[in-house]
């Protein structure tokens, strides 16, 4: 029972880790009380130790989720509770048998980063929210994200916390390897501070506009009055334009309308159409537009549209990580889904593929569509193909007033500092920004408001170690809990066929 409260307490101070609290010293401490309670006891007490730790810590990380719908939030809540609990069994192994007990803080903070990278690309390409990484914005430690990437900060997290339980529980006798550890990773950290990752040279500068349109009524739902959510994109370029034409201000080399500007499809509703028509010729500059695209009678796709004031719509980007039971339901045709907010989805969105960085004029650009900020592969992928500048478009509406909004934010900040590149943000009513490569939020504007933001903007070309790095430390840390678990596997079948041929002898011996 000690151990299962200590399981949950620890779960709920990680969450104190993450935005609105933003208390990152916290988690060290979290995840060391994670793996102080799992470490020696059999996998099966891992399993549910580890499934009340993840109980604890996704039931309060992601309460925003009831603003979709309660059974919404305990549903998902209890799928990445699962994967804590696998976790919590691996490591429990991997601490009680021999091959791998000596090094156990490396083989359990694999096991832990393991974890992380299953859940956040499945089942239905995942949720990465709540990975170690995601909490430190604004600390020593979001440095080494361009040397290391996310996963490797997540590593080399939960490696910290792990030596930390170690010392705990053996009351520092075998301080030296363990101090070792820490001394190395507080050094990196140290160094990695204090010369920060530098992208070399700009291939040139551009000047960048990010429009919030907001959302009317109750400011939570971009469907109460969708056209003018549109109108007000529209209005406030037109505005933008007006401004450029007096002096008032430079004339941008891009603007970025938000996901869900425009929630029809603008090659076929003619009132949206001439409205972005309409503002794209008042600025005459290209404009990425967020839109809902008709793609056949049980499809849409969710797209960022470069809208040319000359050619008019040309390449597009579209979502990669559709969010189920939000935008597509899985298995829609074996289930009956005419009831409660389900039977708002009626038809399913696609996922897109994109590699290529978008062309506009001379940027390229590596675009995200809301949750697409979170997962590795989108961006990463546009990147390593010549993206010199990252825009996310967002809607957030929704969440808007929960703290999924600084969540996600303190997110796209840390995907600015990976990839060591200027990012444009535009939700449709907050939280939109322009970020520096060292996560700084050089423009930003209320949530809630009209508004627009203009900044000039290095383009960076080159692609930072992390990103070149993400997949090999992927593949190693999955290839070493493989590993580890196997050796265990071995040992414990060793084990058995020891004691079942020590057996008879006892037997003899007591007769």
């Amino acid at each position: 029972m000690l151990r299962l409260a200590l399981a949950v307490v620890s779960g709920l101070v990680l969450s104190l880790a993450f935005e609105p609290v933003a208390w990152p010293v916290l988690l060290p401490v979290a995840v060391a009380g994670f793996f102080a309670v799992v470490h020696g006891v059999r996998a099966r007490r891992g399993l549910v130790l580890g499934l009340a730790f993840g109980a604890a810590f996704y039931l309060t990380h992601i309460w925003w989720m009831r603003a979709v719908a309660v059974p919404a939030w305990i549903g998902l809540s209890a799928l990445e509770t699962f994967f804590y609990g696998l976790a919590g069994a691996a490591v429990a192994a991997l601490t009680r048998h021999a091959p791998t007990r000596r090094w156990w803080p490396v083989w359990g903070a694999a096991a832990w980063t393991t974890a992380e990278v299953v859940r956040s690309g499945w089942p239905f390409s995942g949720m990465p929210w709540g990975r170690l990484a995601f909490a430190v914005v604004d600390t020593p430690v979001a440095p080494l994200l361009p040397w290391v990437g996310m996963v490797g900060v997540s590593f080399l997290l939960a490696l910290a916390s792990a030596c930390v339980a170690h010392l705990v529980l053996t009351r520092a006798r075998s301080w030296r390897a363990d101090t070792a550890v820490l001394l190395g990773l507080v050094a990196g950290a140290t160094l990695a501070g204090l010369a920060p990752y530098d992208a070399g040279d700009p291939s040139g500068t551009a000047t960048v506009a990010a429009v919030q349109g907001d959302v009317p009524g109750p400011g939570n739902d971009v469907l109460f009055d969708h056209r003018q959510v549109t109108r007000n994109h529209v209005e406030e370029t037109v505005r933008l334009a007006d401004a450029v034409a007096a002096g008032e201000q430079p004339r941008p080399d891009l603007v970025v309308w938000p996901e869900n500007s425009t929630a029809v499809d603008p090659f076929l509703d003619a009132e949206t159409n001439q409205g972005i028509e309409r503002a794209v010729a008042a600025i005459g500059v290209p404009v990425l537009v967020g839109a809902i695209v008709d793609d056949g009678p049980e499809h849409v796709l969710n797209q960022g549209i470069v809208w040319d004031p000359v050619t008019g719509p040309g390449e597009r980007y579209t979502k990669w990580h559709p969010v189920p039971y939000g935008e597509y339901i899985p298995f829609r045709q074996y289930l009956d889904v005419n009831f409660g907010e389900l039977a708002r989805i009626r038809r399913d969105m696609r996922a897109g593929d994109r590699t290529e960085p978008l062309e506009v004029g001379p940027i390229r650009l590596a675009d995200a569509i809301c949750f697409d900020v979170a997962y590795d592969d989108g961006l990463h992928a546009q990147v390593r193909e010549g993206a010199e500048l990252l825009t996310v478009q967002t809607s957030n509406a929704t969440f808007i007033f929960t703290d999924q909004v600084d969540q996600q934010f303190a997110i796209t900040r840390l995907r600015a500092i990976e990839a060591g590149k200027w990012l444009v943000v535009a939700s449709t009513n907050g939280r939109s920004g322009i970020i520096a490569p060292d996560g700084r939020v050089v423009e930003t504007v209320d949530r809630r408001t009209t508004a627009t933001m203009l900044a000039e903007v290095e383009l960076l070309p080159g692609v930072s170690p992390g990103i070149h790095l993400t997949p090999w430390v992927t593949r190693g840390v999955v290839g070493l809990t493989l590993l580890g678990l196997l050796l265990v596997l071995i040992a414990s079948g060793a084990v058995t066929r020891r004691s079942r041929t020590v057996a008879p002898e006892y037997a003899d011996a007591a007769s």
